[in-house]
């Protein structure tokens, strides 16, 4: 399946070139300075002079995605960290999401609107994500960076996946086995299976946020580990030889 949205690339341009990736970069840099004028355009249009209309993230968000539409947002939150007109959880949340340093191109995409609507418009933003109800980092175990993954679930990281797929149910994998389920193997590749469509795939070990809580994990997925982790048995037992014969 093809996303919906042009493709976020998430270097700097100093980055871009080094990769030899620059017509990359230029494309997507046009659709953020793109995205940081439609926003402008729909706080401009929505906005009664005391409300923000409470569906106008969300137009943005269906022309140009959570990623590009969050990426825009953050840019602007970090450009302008020192605005004590931006609400503290905007901020904190700004921070959380990785910008590339690039003090030559980043100001062309940090939207101009006044801070105290825009706050609003981000605000709606991160109710509208949100809403998807996706997995994160305060559902998986604490520890989960030096856990060995093997035979455990771990949670993929939307930003990995095209946006057509983010429900939590894709976002749960089980892990079999890979170099990447030990923390500390030089190999980071994981052999695992979704259990949301049942898809056998590798993936990177940073690819996953981490292992979910027990407790946390829905009753429809544990009846699939289940299924998985006795078709495991039932392999290895094919695999194991039978006892040696002497004549």
């Amino acid at each position: 399946m093809t996303e919906g949205h042009a493709y976020l690339y998430p270097y700097s341009a100093e980055e871009a070139r080094r990769r030899d990736e620059l017509d990359h970069w230029r494309r997507s840099h046009r659709m953020n300075i793109a995205c940081k004028e439609a926003i402008e355009a729909a706080i401009s249009r929505d906005f009664d002079g005391m409300h923000l209309d409470s569906e106008c993230a969300k137009r943005v968000i269906a022309d140009y995605g959570y990623k590009r539409t969050g990426f825009v947002l953050a840019c602007t939150l970090q450009e302008l960290s020192h605005d004590g007109r931006f609400g503290q959880s905007n901020k904190a949340w700004g921070k959380q999401i990785y910008i590339p340093i690039d003090k030559i191109h980043n100001y062309l995409y940090t939207v101009s609107s006044h801070p105290a609507i825009l706050d609003g418009f981000i605000q709606e933003f991160r109710e509208a994500y949100a809403e998807l109800g996706l997995f994160s980092p305060e559902h998986c175990e604490a520890d989960t960076a030096e856990l060995d993954y093997k035979g455990k679930v771990l949670v993929m990281r939307p930003g990995v996946f095209q946006e057509s797929y983010w429900e939590p149910k894709y976002q749960l994998w089980y892990a079999h086995d890979g170099f990447g389920c030990d923390p500390h193997a030089i190999g980071r590749t994981i052999r695992c299976t979704c259990l949301g469509d049942g898809e056998h795939a590798r993936w990177n070990r940073t690819d996953f946020i981490g292992s979910i809580k027990e407790e946390l994990l829905p009753d429809w997925a544990k009846e699939q580990v289940e299924q998985l982790k006795a078709g495991e048995q039932i392999t290895e037992a094919h695999d194991c030889p039978g006892p040696e014969i002497k004549f």
